[in-house]
């Protein structure tokens, strides 16, 4: 226990203090840790014993990087590039203010409604905000939102790029957790869903509470709201079948990141959205990306062997055993220190420092890790638009200099609040997020 709480110390100063990224802060802590377990000389590096320690990393790089399951990243992160190179944000919003925008608060639901729709494609939060802050912030203001009314609801509109499917951070935690990934697809609908109907209520409660927040704009003629879904079939389609392949069992989540992505291709061709040095600023941006998330993925798993040859998860699981609480007593506890360090820690962040650690426990109380890897995910959510290390606050304070960072965290708070039902409802209703998997695949 002792080497696993200063390998935890450790990293937290290299993360936290040093600034040390957390793919080389976790696979270094690993990589040593590992080594302390197995007693060896560390002023000796050439000892026979040390070639244990270095296979283990070197097997970790190697297994990920040959692995046929994780090309599913990059094929998903080119889709999400090539479909926000094809312009689909401008078009998605504009089809949802036709049907919304006549309503109070109309255009911050409208917004909500883009974002789902175009995080469903990028699967991106990050992306998800910055693009949509760029094309629904100037009809907000023209028709007199208010600046908290409006940041937060791209802000919060932005989290749904990591739930509703297809989604990087739910393949990454089935790689970590050895899950299904279409499960976890299939498992993220319904929540994702349920999501934007909150988001929906928060905005409606905002503006019950203060009409000036959201005026209500133009009725949009039924023509006109006809002929904005033109502009967006093509990539309805092509979100219809890939997710329809994958939960119908046409295809595997590989073979529909292939599919997707050339759909996408073609889609932005078809547009006339991509030139030669657009098609290299999106492979480029594609293989930056992809890199990234591998080499977090490996460090992760570096550190998850350490954590697993010192025994931390079967010492979790005697502790919780001698308190004798609920199983569920214990997965509030776990939701509460997700809810601390999601104050401190970024989203991928604080999810691969943590599923290591607590899914085997989770597991061995008998609770379904597919349910499991939604609640961490409606989690991770909530800490992109809390204070103080809200991402999409801080992207969004980026992309509108103009607005305090200060306002956007006022203007969120509905919002962590609707994300907080929703996640209790997850937690104690379990079929929410077991429904869709359930009638599919088992």
């Amino acid at each position: 226990m002792t080497v696993v709480l200063t390998g935890f110390a450790v990293l937290l100063l290299l993360i936290v203090v040093l600034r040390v990224p957390i793919a080389f802060a976790m696979g270094l802590v690993g990589f040593f840790g590992f080594a302390m377990l197995m007693g060896l000389d560390f002023t000796n590096f050439m000892e026979f014993r040390w070639r244990g320690v270095l296979s283990m990393a070197s097997n970790r790089v190697i297994d990920t990087v040959q692995s046929y399951s994780l090309s599913v990243i990059p094929l998903f992160v080119l889709m999400g590039n090539l479909v926000t190179r094809s312009g689909l944000a401008r078009e998605l919003y504009h089809v949802s203010n036709a049907f919304l925008g006549h309503r109070k608060g109309g255009l911050s639901m409208a917004t909500v409604v883009a974002c789902g729709g175009f995080s469903a494609i990028c699967g991106s939060s990050l992306a998800t905000s910055a693009t949509m802050a760029k094309v629904a912030m100037p009809p907000m203001r023209k028709y007199g939102y208010s600046d908290a009314l409006a940041t937060a609801s791209i802000a919060a509109g932005g989290t749904l790029g990591i739930l509703i499917p297809p989604s990087i951070i739910l393949v990454i935690y089935g790689l970590l957790t050895e899950s299904s990934i279409r499960e976890l697809f299939a498992a993220g609908f319904i929540p994702g869903l349920l999501g934007v109907l909150l988001y929906l209520a928060a905005v409606w409660y905002v503006v019950k509470r203060n009409p000036d927040a959201g005026p209500a704009g133009d009725k949009t003629p039924w023509a006109e709201r006809l002929e904005a879904l033109k502009s967006v079939w093509g990539v309805l389609a092509l979100f219809t079948v890939v997710m329809g392949g994958i939960y119908m069992g046409v295809f595997t989540p590989t073979e529909a990141a292939g599919v997707g992505a050339g759909g996408a291709f073609l889609i932005t061709l078809a547009r006339r959205s991509l030139t030669w040095s657009t098609l290299f600023e999106t492979l480029s941006d594609t293989a930056r990306t992809s890199a990234m998330l591998f080499a977090v993925l490996i460090g992760a798993l570096i550190f998850s062997d350490f954590i697993n040859r010192a025994g931390l998860p079967d010492m979790l699981l005697s502790l919780v055993t001698s308190l004798d609480v609920s199983p569920i007593m214990v997965i509030l506890a776990i939701l509460g220190v997700y809810l601390v360090l999601g104050m401190v820690f970024e989203s991928l962040s604080m999810m691969l420092l943590t599923v290591p650690v607590f899914y085997p426990l989770v597991e061995s109380l008998g609770f379904d890790l597919v349910w499991f890897g939604i609640v961490v995910v409606v989690v991770t959510e909530i800490s992109l638009i809390t204070p103080p290390v809200g991402m999409n606050v801080f992207v969004l304070s980026a992309v509108l200099r103009d607005v305090k960072t200060g306002t956007i965290f006022r203007g969120v708070t509905p919002f962590w609040c609707a994300d907080i039902v929703r996640l209790a409802l997850i937690v104690f209703i379990a079929q929410i997020s077991l429904f869709l998997p359930d009638l599919l695949y088992h």
